[in-house]
Order: structure tokens, then sequence, then C-alpha cells
């Protein structure tokens, strides 16, 4: 069999649970007495290590099997997690990772671990803390790899049955012209696992894996199917030749080799006790229906125990053929409507509103394809923030808000490395030491907000921490220094222009050279790369209350609901997301205050901004105006109104861009093709509120 086949399909998974052990280790850290979440990270590293034996990568499985030791003793109350048992699985994490990564490219997967899994087995056998005074402890869970359960497993049979669990011992037989009995046995596992919970199994998981077995192996399960169903399932498992299926009650399980769990001590019944209560939520999660908006980085999570959704891989240039040839097909679509209303015959305007409905539809579709929630970004920065700020000697907590904000594929693929380095900043730079913090009468815990959010046609994403703040007179002055602005220029600059001096290339106020900052390289790489993709960052500072970068992103390749308007004899849209209201304003309700246009709006004052002047067009004489068509915008918590000579009405557009040659215009963000095919300009309304 070529395993090469599923070599891609073997990447993704991993990537998805190494993610998902991630975040969980860093869920367990905040609740290490947690043992569900022990439950699930140990439900990934099993299904890793599955994979990783199954494709030929031994290096992978081995490392995860010694991660796996060390789960199976946390989650059997038989260890307690520590701040070395933390880093020693993060590094293992981190390891891993380094290995799909080689795997991505083309390598073997190899790594030298070999001080790592030192670490891993010192904490099974306890020599890491005592000197290996616990090793006959954890031993004692792990030597018995024979078909009789031991004094602990039993308890948890026996009290699964008196709970009215369903308990069964199962015997599968492989085919014996099977090419691959490890694969086999996996998918059994993975079926049984999506379905119960495994207490035991005759060989061991390992030796199961590595096909040290004849042709058959037996398993000790807590089910949520009936014995039929659970027969049918396993016998679906393509190349298993049968599966003999028996329910035990607790004669029969003690009947089998179980141990008497009659003189069972009262810690063991209590520890007992807790890991059914895990089992039964496990069963019971695994017999209930998947939620129907399940986030995707709970995706691990429920591949171990409920329905996963269905996904296929399209190549991404797939998607750009796909949505130009839709885009098409719209101007198509509201041309053809123009002409239905003009001509008025029935039966065109029939099938015209069909088309129309059905294209919705298929627009809807289109357009979810290519857009992809910033959490895939998001979701890596806790850990690396909780490794940064443990090398700093800081305390930070990473506030994530807005991860469910979608982003077009393209743009999520680059947004990665500019927000690593705005956050290495803030932890390095921005966030004070505990003792600078205590001293100033903050808390000793900094905070970074990482957010995103929509406004019109834009995604915004903002960094912002409560630390120190920029010292405005150092960066003037390292700016001076380093030759970026001269004394006299320096001296013309206002706060918020010295504070995007931080982004010049070169620019660097750390008093040290550090692995995180202070090399005079992040920051201008930030603002050129977001450049590059369209958008644009800025910086807003308080001295002493922190520091806020903010991201604007466009949405490259969309489509989107407009309102279109007349400027004379030109032709605008307005994105709907922007837009709060409209409304008409009569000449005499316009104040002038210090020189600006403004109009009470809904109980506050808002400025008035004509569209006319910002876009120049000189087709439309405003100022004979006696009543005024007023377009009410919002971006972020900013409110304006902007004047406009007429309302067209509301339309799906094509937002296309204006290409290389026409690039950083003034408040237009692309442009679109109408049904009568004039071009009309998009207007970005984000560039209107300062």
């Amino acid at each position: 069999m070529d395993m090469n086949a599923y070599l891609s399909m073997f990447i993704d998974e991993s990537n998805d649970h190494l993610q998902a052990l991630n975040e969980n280790l860093l869920k367990l850290e905040g609740a290490p007495d947690d043992i569900g979440i022990v439950q699930i990270i140990f439900r990934s590293a099993h299904t890793l290590k599955g994979m990783s034996a199954t494709m030929g990568f031994e290096d992978l499985a081995s490392l995860t099997h010694e991660m796996e030791n060390v789960l199976d003793l946390v989650r059997n109350h038989k260890l307690a997690m520590d701040d070395f048992i933390f880093d020693t699985l993060f590094k293992g994490l981190d390891a891993l990772e380094s290995m799909v990564q080689d795997i991505t490219g083309g390598g073997t997967g190899k790594a030298d671990v070999t001080s790592i899994v030192a670490s891993l087995q010192a904490i099974v056998k306890g020599d890491y803390k005592t000197g290996g005074a616990a090793s006959s402890q954890a031993g004692a869970g792990m030597a018995d790899d024979g078909g009789a359960l031991d004094q602990f497993q039993s308890s948890i049979l026996l009290q699964s049955i008196e709970a009215g669990m369903s308990v069964y011992h199962v015997a599968v037989t492989v085919r014996e012209d099977c090419v691959l009995k490890a694969a086999r046995a996996y998918m059994v596992f993975n079926f049984l696992e999506r379905n119960g919970e495994i207490v035991k199994s005759a060989p061991s998981a390992q030796d199961i894996e590595q096909e040290k077995f004849d042709r058959t192996f037996t398993v000790f399960t807590i089910a949520s199917l009936p014995e039929e169903d659970l027969r049918k399932g396993i016998e679906a498992v393509s190349e298993i030749e049968s599966a003999a299926i028996t329910q035990l009650d607790q004669e029969s399980l003690r009947q089998l080799g179980g141990a008497s769990v009659q003189g069972a001590p009262t810690a063991s019944a209590s520890i007992a006790q807790e890991a059914v209560a895990a089992a039964i939520a496990q069963t019971a999660a695994a017999a209930a229906p998947a939620a129907p908006a399940a986030p995707r980085a709970a995706a691990p999570a429920a591949a171990a125990g409920g329905t996963v959704g269905k996904t296929i891989r399209v190549d991404i240039e797939r998607l750009d053929s796909l949505m130009n040839l839709f885009s098409e097909l719209l101007i198509d679509r509201v041309r053809l409507e123009q002409l239905a209303s003009e001509i008025r015959r029935n039966e065109l305007t029939e099938t015209v509103e069909h088309m129309s409905r059905v294209s919705s539809d298929l627009q809807n579709i289109v357009l979810k394809l290519r857009m992809v929630p910033v959490e895939s970004v998001f979701n890596r920065f806790p850990r690396m923030v909780r490794d940064l700020a443990k090398s700093l000697d800081k305390k930070v907590e990473l506030v994530v808000s807005g991860a469910d904000t979608e982003l077009d594929r393209t743009v999520i693929d680059e947004i990665g490395d500019p927000l690593v380095h705005l956050l290495r900043n803030s932890l390095d730079h921005g966030i004070e030491s505990i003792a600078d913090r205590v001293a100033a009468g903050k808390p000793e815990t900094g905070t970074v907000h990482l957010r995103a959010y929509h406004s019109g046609n834009h995604v915004f994403i903002e960094v912002e921490e409560d630390g120190r703040g920029i010292n405005a007179e150092k960066v003037k002055q390292t700016a001076i220094k380093n030759g970026v602005v001269d004394a006299e220029a320096a001296k013309r600059l206002t706060e918020s222009e010295i504070n995007m001096l931080i982004f010049a290339a070169g620019f660097s106020t750390a008093d040290k050279i550090s692995d995180i900052s202070g090399r005079g390289v992040g920051l201008d790489v930030v603002k050129s790369k977001i450049e590059s993709l369209g958008g644009h960052v800025s910086v807003e500072s308080a001295q002493g209350r922190g520091t806020k970068f903010s991201i604007q992103l466009p949405l490259t390749l969309s489509i989107i609901s407009a309102m279109l308007v007349k400027l004379g004899t030109e032709k605008y849209a307005i994105p709907l997301s922007s837009i709060v209201e409209t409304a008409i304003v009569p000449r005499e309700q316009i104040r002038k205050i210090h020189g600006n246009r403004m109009i009470d709006y809904r109980g506050s004052v808002i400025p008035l901004i004509s569209l006319a002047q910002v876009l120049d067009c000189r087709s439309f004489p405003e100022e004979e105006e006696q009543e005024t068509e007023v377009i009410v915008i919002r971006k972020g918590n900013k409110v304006g109104a902007v004047t406009v000579d007429e309302f067209i009405g509301q339309s799906e557009i094509v937002l296309k861009t204006l290409g290389g040659y026409l690039t950083n215009i003034e408040a237009i963000s692309g442009a679109t093709i109408l049904g009568d095919g004039q071009v009309a300009l998009i207007v970005d309304p984000n560039a209107l509120i300062k």
C-alpha cells in the first residue's frame, strides 16, 4: 500500500492534534486538577501516536508514547502535575511540531529527543523529584501487559456496571491475509473510543501498534452502543474477520481474571469512582449528537469523541477561478434584473427572480469557501505568549476576542508573522517587569488584548497592552540619532507622527539586544507586509497606560452588499456593513463648530463629511442644496454623516481592486461594474472618519 497517498491527510490531522494539545495543556496549566482536560489531552496524544506508527514515523510515535505514559499516570491519579512536568510536556510538543514540519518539507521526521525522553521517563519513574521512590507506584499500573485486569481497572469496570453502563469484553480477529494489522487495530480502537472508553487491551496498545500480536487482540471497554451495533461497527472495518463480544456482569467480570475488589482500600475506591465518573461523562459525550456549529479549534476533541464533519481540500487557485466566474455571473444577473424591469414580461420576470434566488444561495456558498476565521492564526499565540512571559520573568494574560472574524484565505496566510512581531514587541517593550508594575500601582499581571472585528469591507486586528506606553521623547531622540529624521523636522512632528517612527527600518529603542527584540528588525517588517496586502497599520499610546497597534486589512476579493449613490454625473458604492442609517437634513440644521460642519444625531453631535469635497466631484453643486441627503456611517465607536447627491438603492456588487497603477487613492477601496455596464468606484468609509 502506498502511504504517500495518505501523507497530506496525516500532516493536516497531525497539525490539528498538535494545536489541540497546545491549547488543552495551557488550559490544564490553569486548572492542573481537572482530569477531564487530561483525558482530552491523552486522547489527542494517543490518536497522534497511532497515526504516526501507521505511517511509519517511529520517532514521532515513540516520543508521543513517552508523553502518553506521563499523561496516563496523571489521568489515573497516580501523578500530580507540576511546573517541571508542564515544561517537559511543552518541550515534547515543540519537538513533535518540528518533526511534523520536517515531514511536511519532505523529511523523515527524525529528531534527537534523547533529553526530552529521559525527562519523561524520569517523571514516570519518579526519579526527577524523589530519586526513584515513586518508581514502584508508577510502574504498578504500567507493567501489566497480560489479559488480567489489575485492581484499579476492575474497580472502574465494576462500578461502571453498578452505574448501569454496558461493559464488554471484545476479542477481535483480523484476517490471515491482512497486510497492515496495526492499521486495522487502530481503526477498531478509534471506533471504540468514539463510542465509549477503553479500559484495557491485551496485548498492550504499544505492542499492537508495533504488530506484536498474531491475529487476535482483546479489549475491555465501557460502550454507549448495544452489543449488536458494537459488533457490526467493528466488523465493518476492512480486513477484520470477526469480533467476539461478551457483555460482562459482576460475576463474569471476576471470572475473566479481574482482581477482587472486595478488599480495595478506600483511597483506591475513591479514585475508581472519579475515573468512572469521567468514563460516564466521556461515554455520554460519545453518544450525544454533535453540536451544529462547533468551532474549528474543537475539531480534534470532536474526532476523539463525537461526530466529525467531512472535509475536502481544494487548491486555492480553483477557488480564485470560481470566484472570478461567479463575479461575471453576478454582473450579468444585475443586468438581467434591469432588463426584466424595463421589458415587463411576466415569464421573463419570474425566470429572472428564480435565477436571482438561486444565485444568491450560490453566492453565499462561494463567499464562505474562501473565508477562514482568524482563529486559525490566533490559536498559536497563547502558547507563544506563555513561553515569552516565562523567559522574560513577567506575568502576562492574553485576552483573545473576535477569533470567529473571517478573512480571505490569501490574507490569513500572510498576517501570522506581523502579529508575532507585534505581540513580541508588546511583551518585551510594552509590559513592565513585575516590580515596575507594582511600583506603578498596577496589577502584577499585564494584559495583552488581541481582537479582530469587521468594519465595512475591512477587517481590523488590534494588539493592545496595559504597559508603560511609548516614550515619545526617547523615540524622537533615537530617530534623530539613527538618521531616521533630522532634528529640525523632528521639532515639527505631532505625537502621533513620533509614534509612527517606530515603524522605520532599523529603528530600535531596546537598551540591549536579545532573542526577542532589539535588533532593529520587526516593526518595519510589519508595516511593509501589511501595506503589501493593501492595508495599513497605526499606533496609539499613552505614557504609563499602554499602547494599541491597529491593523486594517481589506477583503481583497469579495462580493458585498452596498448602497449605490449619485454625486452629480458620477455613481459610487458604499458598503452596507458600515452604514447605520440614511436621512435627509435641512440646511438650517447644519451647524459650524470651530470651522467644522456638524449635525445633531440622536442626542449627540457628529461631523458632516462632504463626499464631493473628498473626491473632488465638481458636477455636484452641494452648496446650492436646500436639503442634504446623508448616510450615517460607523467605524468602531466613531460615527459620522456623509453627504451625497441622491440615493439609488441597494445592490450586490463585485469588489474589484484598482490594480497596480492606481494605488493609495484616498477614500477609494476598489471598483465594481454595474448592471448597465458602468463602472462605479467603491468608497472606503473607514478613510472618511479620522
